[in-house]
């Protein structure tokens, strides 16, 4: 069975986070603590969402938020799109009616 270390202080995460938020690399990071660059990754991955300053990054909220709109903007982009085609099949339409009755 594989030695398994005990987890790391929150403490000690939180001060890796930190450090990279302030220029550190993952890798500079990684030959300088024990953790892996996979581990410290995961740790910034989860401690984003829960920030709760500005001036650290988007908020929970402001993510959602974000991700809302994303997804009506790419909804509307498919609705103009739509209407697009329908528009240009239309002016096709009615151009060939007054063509084909002028020939009756």
């Amino acid at each position: 069975m594989p030695r398994s270390r005990p987890p790391y202080p929150p403490e000690f995460r939180e001060q890796i986070v930190d450090l990279h938020r302030a220029g550190r690399s993952f890798a500079e990071l990684t030959a300088e603590f024990e953790p892996s660059e996979q581990t410290i990754r995961a740790w910034v991955a989860h401690a984003q969402p829960t920030t709760g300053t500005a001036s650290e990054g988007i908020v929970l909220d402001e993510r959602e938020e974000l991700k809302r709109l994303r997804k009506e903007v790419k909804q509307l982009r498919i609705e103009r799109e739509i209407l697009s085609k329908a528009a240009a099949w239309f002016a096709r339409e009615s151009n060939a009616l007054p063509g084909s009755s002028a020939n009756s």
